[in-house]
């Protein structure tokens, strides 16, 4: 009697494996029923993926007729290819906005208010033309030079070529020199102008990062 019993047993456990396994193998769709309209006009129900439909979104509906959600159309090679593009630009438009985020509060750290940013820049110029003083300085001083270099010269009816290897040598190295001197003038006279382009841009910027700043102080 026990072993019957056992046996019966047995068996309801290997039905109910049974049951689960093939439970747990049905396909995703079972039970839904699937829906769209093709190309053609034609309304299409089925109870998987309607492969005439893939171009289109269908809806999922259950038994009892209730969406249960939509199945987006399968994208061709070169839809998914503007998609990647397109996501590709968000996330460069998205890095260079945290970019200039963070550039513009730097910059208010840096300058506060309009006296800071005007120290600043006259920090700037002033170094600028302390340079450029120097070089004017040393090019006064070939000038002088240049003059006791012409008065030896009118010794040789102010032909260079009729003068002495040492004195062309030396007009040729202070008219070189002169001339360096001058292109680093030139090249400083750039540098205040580089500069001031460059200030005037940071204050038209600044001046709306502190406006912004004075109607939102918490930001």
């Amino acid at each position: 009697m026990n072993q019957a019993r056992q046996a019966k047993m047995g068996g309801f456990l290997v039905v109910a494996v049974w049951a689960g396994t093939a439970l747990a193998q049905a396909p995703a769709g079972s039970g839904s029923i699937y829906t769209c309209t093709d190309a053609n006009g034609r309304r299409i129900t089925a109870d998987r993926p309607i492969a005439t439909c893939v171009d289109r979104e269908q809806r999922v509906l259950g038994n009892t007729g209730v969406e249960l959600r939509r199945v987006a159309p399968t994208q061709t090679e070169q839809e998914r290819n503007a998609y990647e593009a397109r996501r590709r630009q968000e996330l460069a438009d998205q890095a260079r906005l945290r970019e200039e985020r963070s550039r513009d509060k730097a910059m208010l750290l840096r300058y506060p208010n309009q006296a800071s940013h005007d120290a600043a820049r006259n920090e700037a110029l002033s170094q600028s033309t302390d340079v450029s003083a120097v070089a004017q300085m040393r090019l006064g001083e070939l000038k002088q030079r240049r003059k006791k270099i012409d008065t030896e010269l009118e010794f040789y009816q102010g032909n260079p070529a009729k003068a002495p290897a040492s004195l062309r040598r030396q007009i040729k190295d202070n008219t070189e020199s002169q001339e360096e001197q001058q292109r680093f003038i030139q090249q400083q006279e750039e540098e205040q102008q580089r500069i001031n382009q460059r200030f005037d841009a940071e204050l038209q910027q600044l001046r709306k990062l502190w406006g912004q700043t004075a109607a939102n102080p918490a930001r």
